[in-house]
């Protein structure tokens, strides 16, 4: 039997639950039992358990329907639980370093205990200090096991279920388990502060609950907020049919009216009966109000009184200067001059045009990426819609003809940013931007993620001092209604990287749409364009941006990998796009493409590519054709920008740490051999799962058309695509 059962659910969490496990089984305490409660066989968060399950004999997934709730997960991993004393630990917050061994140190001292009621850190994850909400509280209790009449103000209606340890054979005897609710916690709290008997503390914390850029989902507006008063009302009955004493009664129906009180002075999370919610509210105030109760002091003190007498116009009343204050502080727009703010706080308030989408792709650059194959699919699917791309200044000559634009920080930028419907973005729309009721933003991203993005840069210093503030990041990514992905690995780590409450579309990328499109002729006239001399053997070479380093360095010798490569061989050198500065570093093999618009049009021209840790091998994976890793910094790169999977162990292809070694596998052929064919048959499978050339069509059509997601196009599987051809293949055919 172990000494601890921690128990995980992870409805909505699967992309940092890979972290709370983690900090489970990396506990310098191993006697236990990690239990992950995943939706079921399916889902996202399953695989995870599963892939943990395999490779650790004390990790016993268990699945429960998202229907049962949070209050359904926990129970259904308490039925699996074997240990002496159980634990909860939410799928996105981690157990602190040392905290099994402090807890166990603490049982040992006060022997069997109901319940340990632990210290908590609450932080957000992107940036902010610490606290402790506990410690006041913990600091109360008496040294070593007591009565909870020792502290009544210990209820366990202001500690969440994860801040403490629960003795299981207690639990079992008292047939104590979590309502169905979603304030199950605080049902589950008041239940058992009433049923336990021996109560002990530690007054560190074990638990870093990590808070929601978005609030509790408890705040939400919704009938769920009369769930509250269920609980309520379940926990008071049961006190009072157990005799609790007045002195036991008092602080637990003061720290419960606090929750109630809190919800009924927020008309806004109850659209619809506030005025129901508020008289059930005091005829439990006063049918369970315990003898001789005094109000607390101050503004609460009054609502518990005009509670207590019904009172609910005089209620209203006390709490309408703050509600009206509240709503009346929006944002002023930042744009920069005062004529172009006042215009544009003049269009926010004119109807959004229900026909204008605007485009956006990386910060301004141009025509390019996802939100130009969307743009294109849409003028074929919904040409009654009305496009304008965003450019900015001196950029303008790069997009086609026949494509309207704006310049970034025109007045004409700010009014078409007002009146849009739909915007779509593969990075962020500026600070300023309001998000207007009824738009509706996309987010498209532009790579699958290797490096860390977002909110988990936060843990690394050196990327994030360059990352500005992670809060503001966070206020922007709550613009977004939609967020594009090419795989499941992607869609965790944006979960995790950009928390929000969009909606995932698992579409694929519509820039890849043409690696399943492209003909022959298209793959000969690219390579014409870009001037690969017929007949060679073009390697694409793309780097990734160094955040440790202040330029662009290749990173490699090109001219002699060229010599030693072979005399077919020409480079395609495509930096990052950070370093695009017009400016060519080309020569008889080496062909500059940094500034060629489209990566595509790149990739299609390649019949191999080299890159070292860039996300241009996820895109170039669609096209089935070689990819070498030039790794020759690895060790230095995880470590200072931190990434989501090992490369060195998960591989697209052949990997090279020195120039001689990459040179040697295009000598020998063994970048193109069967050993690496495997490695990328194994990497498309997992990275090109929803490529399959018909992204942009599901964008269009579900995004912008408004179809229902069961409308959209099926995904074509892996086995039946066609890539484009390469011209290696056509020569050698």
């Amino acid at each position: 039997m172990p000494r601890f059962s921690i128990i995980v659910p992870s409805h909505g969490v699967a992309g940092r639950l890979s972290q709370a496990l983690d900090s489970v089984l990396g506990q310098s305490f191993g006697d236990l039992q990690l239990i992950p409660v995943c939706d079921g066989p399916g889902a996202p968060a399953a695989t995870v358990a599963a892939g943990y399950a395999g490779r650790d004999s004390r990790v016993t997934p268990v699945h429960s329907p998202p229907s049962d709730g949070l209050g359904g997960a926990r129970n259904a991993g308490m039925r699996a639980a074997t240990g002496t004393y159980l634990l909860f630990l939410d799928g996105d917050d981690l157990l602190l370093p040392g905290a099994l061994a402090a807890l166990d140190a603490r049982l040992t001292r006060t022997g069997d205990v109901d319940v340990l009621y632990a210290g908590h850190e609450r932080v957000p994850w992107w940036e902010g200090e610490p606290t402790d909400p506990a410690a006041p509280l913990l600091a109360k209790a008496p040294k070593g096991v007591f009565d909870p009449a020792g502290l009544p103000e210990l209820t366990g209606v202001q500690l969440p279920a994860w801040s403490a340890a629960y003795r299981r054979g207690f639990l079992t005897e008292r047939d104590l388990t979590f309502p169905d609710s979603h304030f199950t916690d605080l049902g589950w709290g008041g239940l058992v502060t009433i049923a336990a008997e021996r109560i002990a503390v530690l007054r560190q914390a074990v638990v870093r609950h990590r808070l929601r850029r978005q609030g509790s989902r408890l705040n939400l507006p919704g009938p769920h907020q009369h769930d509250l008063l269920d609980q309520v009302e379940r926990v008071l009955t049961v006190a009072a049919e157990r005799g609790l004493p007045a002195e036991r009664t008092g602080p637990l129906f003061d720290q419960l009216f606090a929750v109630v009180l809190k919800t009924a002075s927020r008309p806004e999370r109850l659209p619809s009966g506030h005025r129901a919610f508020f008289r059930r509210a005091a005829r439990l105030h006063r049918r369970h109000r315990p003898a001789g109760h005094r109000p607390p002091g101050g503004s609460l003190g009054v609502q518990h009184r005009l509670l207590a007498a019904g009172a609910y116009s005089a209620f209203r009343a006390l709490r309408g200067a703050n509600q009206v204050a509240a709503r009346s502080t929006e944002a002023l727009p930042r744009p920069h001059m005062l004529r172009t703010r006042l215009r544009y706080a003049r269009d926010l308030r004119r109807p959004l045009d229900p026909d204008l989408v605007v485009y956006c792709a990386y910060w301004g650059r141009g025509y390019a990426c996802n939100p130009a194959a969307i743009h294109a699919k849409a003028r074929e699917l919904a040409p009654h819609l009305r496009s304008v791309f965003l450019v900015e200044a001196g950029q303008e000559h790069t997009l086609p003809g026949d494509v309207e634009y704006a310049v970034i920080g025109s007045r004409r930028y700010w009014e078409v940013l007002a009146r849009a419907t739909y915007l779509v973005n593969n990075a962020n729309f500026a600070e300023g931007v309001v998000k207007r009721p009824g738009s509706v933003h996309l987010q498209t991203q532009h790579g699958t993620p290797l490096k860390t993005m977002g909110v988990d840069q936060s843990a690394y210093p050196v990327v994030a001092a360059q990352s500005g503030s992670f809060a503001k990041l966070l206020g922007r990514v709550d613009r977004w209604d939609f967020n594009l992905s090419s795989n499941r690995h992607s869609t965790r780590m944006w979960e995790r990287a950009f928390p929000g409450s969009y909606e995932h579309l698992e579409y694929g990328y519509p820039r890849n749409d043409v690696y399943c499109t492209a003909t022959a002729e298209d793959v000969a006239r690219i390579r014409r364009d870009l001037g690969v001399p017929e007949g060679r053997t073009a390697v694409l070479y793309a780097p990734t941006h160094r955040d440790h380093h202040s330029g662009f360095a290749p990173g490699l010798d090109l001219e002699a990998f060229c010599e030693a490569a072979g005399e077919d061989v020409v480079v395609l050198l495509r930096a990052h796009y950070f370093y695009d500065r017009g400016r060519s570093r080309g020569s008889e093999r080496i062909i500059d493409v940094t500034a060629h618009r489209s990566a595509e049009d790149v990739c299609l021209a390649a019949d191999a590519l080299i890159t070292d840790y860039s996300s241009i091998m996820f895109d170039y994976a669609n096209l089935d054709r070689p990819i070498v890793v030039y790794a020759d910094d690895w060790d230095v790169y995880r470590e200072t920008r931190g990434v989501y999977f090992d490369l060195m162990a998960e591989p697209p292809g052949a990997v090279a740490r020195t120039p001689d070694e990459l040179a040697a596998v295009f000598r020998d052929g063994s970048y193109a051999g069967p050993e690496a064919g495997a490695l990328r048959a194994a990497f498309r499978e997992r990275f090109c799962e929803f490529d399959d050339g018909l992204a942009a069509e599901r964008v269009v059509r579900r995004v912008l058309l408004g179809e229902p997601p069961e409308a959209v196009p099926p995904v074509v599987p892996l086995a039946e695509r066609v890539p484009a051809p390469a011209a290696a293949t056509l020569v050698r055919s």
